[in-house]
């Protein structure tokens, strides 16, 4: 389990400086796309490939310093993207953590947005929480337990260390090779934040 405390984390994520911060949240766009994937799968709702070209711009706005690229046409088509409002199933839920992790993205990108990685973190941390309470929580449970169930999962250990992990690499000189990496551990060969993938 990372050894990274939740006010050293926040504090060094504000630290970051705004590409590193925008390629932290990227890598963590990535492993919530599978999640996005799945519900369009199972209700043919919502358009994956949409979201793959968005956060294909996004990395590409990284690695090409004067790429011209217009991110709020971007942002315009994103809303397109999300389940509709009358969807409230677990998937719905899940798929639109994603859209609102890459939405977080396409605000800093066009502007000042300090809280985005912290938004983007706390996304990706309450999908996982939401995951655990549906597979093992019970009615009987009062919080003492939930917050115990909670610390103790190894799903939750699995992000807290995948999001150490990032942000240790993000505070890292991002050249060309660092953010293909950083790219590579996102996309966690397919599967999400919630230990799911289209396999």
């Amino acid at each position: 389990m990372s050894q990274v405390s939740p006010l050293g984390f926040k504090t060094r994520l504000r630290q970051l400086n705004r590409r590193q911060q925008l390629a932290f949240m990227a890598a963590l766009c990535e492993r919530l796309l599978p999640n996005y994937a799945l519900y369009v799968q199972m209700t043919g709702q919502g358009d994956v490939q949409g979201l793959r070209v968005i956060l294909d711009l996004v990395w590409e706005a990284l690695q090409v310093r004067d790429a011209r690229i217009d991110f709020a046409r971007q942002a315009e088509k994103l809303a397109g993207f999300e389940p509709p409002d009358d969807d409230d199933s677990f998937g719905a839920r899940r798929a639109t953590e994603a859209v609102v992790a890459l939405s977080a993205i396409l605000d800093a990108l066009q502007g000042d947005a300090p809280e985005a990685p912290l938004e983007v973190s706390q996304v990706s941390r309450n999908g996982v929480q939401a995951f655990i309470e549906m597979t093992e929580g019970s009615d009987d449970d009062d919080a003492e337990r939930n917050a115990a169930r909670l610390r103790d999962h190894p799903l939750m250990d699995e992000e807290h260390d995948f999001q150490a992990m990032v942000l240790e690499h993000a505070e890292t000189t991002l050249d060309r090779e660092a953010l293909k990496s950083l790219r590579r551990q996102g996309h966690n060969e397919g599967v999400s934040n919630l230990g799911l993938g289209l396999e």
